[in-house]
């Protein structure tokens, strides 16, 4: 399936099949067709899944190719949570996503 598609509400499991939660937002540029990755929805709040730690992505649900716990919070701050430029990057733009009013 192709992230451009991906409807929210679909569940997103962790490599070890265990339920995470569900996709909130898909983070991408349209224009260039870049994909950044997804906002995840988890009863802990939103967690952020960068495409390299995307396995496979299906109607019926997101397998990722690391554990849960390795997903981190979108953050006002990414670049004091990371040092790895292009993961700050990512959840900079997570952290926009949720912070516009809806």
């Amino acid at each position: 399936m192709a992230y451009t598609v991906l409807p929210g509400g679909v569940p997103v499991y962790d490599s070890n099949r265990v339920l995470v939660g569900e996709v909130m937002h898909v983070l991408a540029d349209e224009g260039p067709d870049i994909f950044h990755g997804l906002v995840v929805r988890t009863p802990d709040g939103h967690r952020f899944a960068r495409r390299e730690q995307i396995g496979e992505l299906h109607s019926g649900g997101v397998l990722l190719t690391v554990p849960g716990t390795d997903l981190r919070e979108p953050s006002a701050d990414p670049v004091a949570a990371d040092a790895d430029r292009s993961v700050g990057e990512n959840l900079r733009r997570a952290w926009e996503w949720l912070s516009e009013p809806r």
